[in-house]
């Protein structure tokens, strides 16, 4: 179970959480399931989400799984999994790479729209979420139709607390489509690739009509590409793919099904920059930008996942790397460094003049008092 410190505002449902709002005389710093290490950049009091758990409805027929911001996202993908069902975005687990403790909750998958190597073919966690309950800085309860809160019409409620990192609301329930999981899978590994090779590897694959659901490259390894589906469906796609990339090299083919399974949430994970030396930036660039990210980095450690869109790098503590990549259309996220180090650069890209006033008067209307997580984009 996720830890609820002595001095933390923890409460138990969602009209309790409102009444701690209201009365907060200052900023609050919303922890989840603490796996994320960003509340040492926030000041205020914490105020868990730990003890709004539970799964409130999950109708495997529907395909729809309701649950409480606080529950254990190893809960949902257990019960999920029971019912041979998951959610398709495949979230990642943030502790191999920040060595922290804690669990993972999906309502902290909601707040940082968390997805992994799946995206590329099926969407965003955003694209999978039915509906959302939160609090917002006034204490008022907030649905994804404004059943409570009346000023919220014309907004996306969805969309706007998916990857808003709680600085809009406080999650208390979220709604999600899942789907059937595979009955096979398959990964397909290419050695010895340069990254602007691998990279037009991935796309070739990715644009074929073979439904890749995987594509990364690990410049100090290899190239990999994964398929799902029927178990023929996944053979005859893979033989497929192997006489497609051919040209490019030996194209080996793993179909034990844990071996792939664990192969690709190391990708997922980040599990090649695990460890406490370096600072580790999450970039997100078209797919055709991540030849030149890693041509601008060329002492970084390098992951590319999304068929190069999504650039992990683990740099020298205190590099800039938005500097060095000044230019290049996109975002970069630092997700790994001293405090120092965060506080220098911020944790989040700053955002373009007409983007910062659209935040400012969301966080306007949503947070007026300013009091939730305060500073952290």
């Amino acid at each position: 179970m996720n830890a609820v410190l002595e001095d933390d505002i923890a409460p138990a449902g969602e009209a309790e959480l409102a009444d701690a709002v209201r009365a907060a005389r200052g900023p609050l710093r919303i922890r989840g399931g603490g796996t994320r290490g960003l509340l040492n950049t926030i000041e205020g009091e914490v105020l868990s989400t730990a003890r709004l758990r539970g799964i409130t409805l999950y109708e495997p027929g529907a395909l729809t799984l309701v649950a409480r911001a606080g529950t254990p996202l190893a809960e949902i993908e257990a019960a999920l999994a029971a019912e041979g069902q998951r959610l398709p975005f495949e979230p990642m687990d943030h502790r191999p790479l920040l060595g922290s403790d804690g669990e993972p909750t999906i309502g902290g998958v909601v707040a940082a729209n968390v997805s992994g190597p799946r995206r590329v073919q099926v969407g965003a966690a955003r694209d999978f979420l039915l509906g959302v309950r939160f609090v917002d800085g006034t204490g008022a309860v907030v649905s994804n139709g404004g059943r409570v809160m009346k000023n919220v019409t014309g907004y996306d409620l969805v969309k706007l607390m998916a990857g808003s990192w709680g600085t809009l609301g406080i999650l208390t329930e979220v709604s999600f489509k899942v789907l059937p999981a595979p009955a096979a899978a398959a990964t397909l590994t290419l050695e010895g690739l340069e990254t602007a090779e691998a990279v037009r590897v991935m796309a070739a694959a990715l644009t074929s009509p073979f439904e890749v659901s995987g594509a990364a490259h690990d410049p100090d390894d290899a190239t990999l590409l994964r398929i799902e589906g029927f178990e023929d469906s996944v053979a005859y796609r893979a033989d497929r793919l192997v006489e497609l990339l051919a040209p490019s090299g030996n194209v080996r083919v793993e179909r034990d099904a844990e071996a792939v399974a664990d192969r690709w949430r190391a990708v997922r994970d980040a599990r090649k920059l695990a460890g406490d030396g370096e600072d580790v930036w999450r970039i997100s660039v078209k797919p055709s930008d991540g030849v030149e990210v890693a041509r601008r980095l060329p002492d970084a450690r390098l992951l590319l996942d999304w068929g190069g869109g999504l650039v992990w790098a683990g740099v020298a503590p205190g590099v800039d790397l938005r500097a060095a990549l000044h230019g290049v259309g996109g975002h970069a996220t630092l997700v790994r460094a001293s405090q120092e180090t965060r506080q220098r650069f911020g944790v989040f890209q700053p955002e373009a003049a007409a983007v910062a006033a659209l935040s400012r008067g969301l966080r306007a209307r949503f947070d007026p008092r300013g009091i939730l997580n305060p500073g952290l984009m």
